[in-house]
């Protein structure tokens, strides 16, 4: 399978040590871990936010790692999409206009065709639709529950059709039913093309993934590929993962 993400001998500072590993187009993965372990600064140094100490990161034939920071941040807007644990909501838009803020701040820096609104206003609803939540456009974030206001942000992950999406503890915030819809959607877009690498430490929701990495200290201790168990097995999928994760010292 053709790699999108290739990551090769990354470390920052004292927290991530010689980390090397790639991510096939379509895959999802998800990165487990105990506290502490480095599990959000490298999803930070691999996705382009913060810059390593040392390594190379490429998004498919470009190397982040070699970019200016103007460049990174195009390239963020562009062709990576992020999912939070916070939100990040703006309180003073509706949400609409929160999942189209990516889009016109895109759309803004094309010198030649911009796009209709009306069109990028189709985009999101034809997302929010997708996603379960048509309807709350004109809600504001505080009127919408934290499951649905998760995936409103995925929506806005999805409005630049990005080559992956990064996700830290997407359903950290949640309870058990909203992570449940978080999870279905990320399933959905998944099943889709779209490739996800994902932090969490919740193995109900690793289990969902292809391939679980798990990092320990800043170092990658093993992986788990669950791509032969079936989707539908979720129980049989977490008692697979919760068994690894024993033989991991989890």
């Amino acid at each position: 399978m053709d790699k999108i993400l290739r990551v090769e001998k990354l470390c920052k500072d004292e927290i991530i040590k010689d980390v090397s590993v790639g991510v096939n187009q379509g895959e999802m993965v998800a990165i487990m871990g105990p506290s502490g372990s480095g599990k959000s600064t490298l999803l930070y140094n691999i996705s382009g936010m913060d810059q390593p100490t040392k390594g190379k990161v490429w998004l498919k034939e470009q190397e982040i790692t070699a970019l200016s920071e103007n460049d990174k941040a195009k390239l963020r807007l562009h062709q990576i999409g992020f999912v939070f644990q916070q939100m990040n909501m703006m309180e003073n838009l509706n949400i609409l206009d929160n999942i189209l803020l990516p889009a016109i701040q895109a759309n803004k820096e094309k010198k030649k065709e911009r796009t209709e609104k009306r069109e990028l206003i189709d985009e999101a609803a034809r997302l929010m639709e997708k996603l379960s939540i048509s309807g709350l456009e004109k809600r504001k974030i505080t009127e919408v529950s934290g499951g649905q206001l998760q995936r409103a942000c995925i929506c806005r992950s999805m409005i630049n059709h990005p080559e992956i999406i990064f996700a830290d503890e997407p359903t950290g915030a949640l309870n058990k039913g909203a992570s449940e819809e978080v999870m279905n959607a990320l399933m959905s877009l998944n099943r889709e093309g779209t490739t996800i690498l994902m932090v969490t430490h919740d193995s109900r929701m690793a289990s969902r993934c292809g391939r679980i990495m798990y990092l320990l200290d800043g170092q990658l201790q093993g992986e788990l590929m669950l791509e032969d168990c079936p989707k539908d097995s979720f129980k049989q999928r977490e008692e697979k993962v919760n068994q690894w994760l024993a033989k991991m010292e989890w």
